[in-house]
């Protein structure tokens, strides 16, 4: 299978969009969440219970770090995800690899009748 066919598991699909919003800036988990809801006009959505083990991941394999942050007047500790170099790089690759398979899939949607196509 190539890079494109793992787009269609939606895991991957959700990777790309955590990079592409960590490459913006420095984000905890929820502020992620919340930004790619607004930018899909609400389309998008994340449940808790996948984004995080995704973050987790990314962390492990050194495309992000996470620190803690404890901001003023806030009960709680927060992490706050940063893209590496390496995360970097990685998000400029999947985006590469998105710009392909989305037109390959609006060429399927969009169609060519079967007369033209031969």
């Amino acid at each position: 299978m190539n890079e494109e066919s793992g787009l269609l598991r939606g895991t991957d699909t959700i990777v790309v969009l955590v990079l592409v919003v960590l490459r913006d800036g420095a984000s905890h988990g929820y502020e992620i969440a919340r930004e790619v809801e607004r930018r899909s006009g609400d389309a998008l959505s994340f449940k808790y219970g996948t984004l995080y083990p995704i973050l987790h991941s990314l962390e492990k394999e050194g495309m992000i770090t996470g620190e803690w942050e404890h901001p003023q007047g806030e009960r709680r500790s927060r992490r706050v995800y940063s893209l590496t170099e390496q995360g970097l790089v990685e998000t400029e690759k999947a985006l590469k690899t998105w710009e392909t398979f989305a037109s390959a899939v609006n060429r399927v949607i969009q169609g060519v009748p079967r007369e033209q196509a031969a």
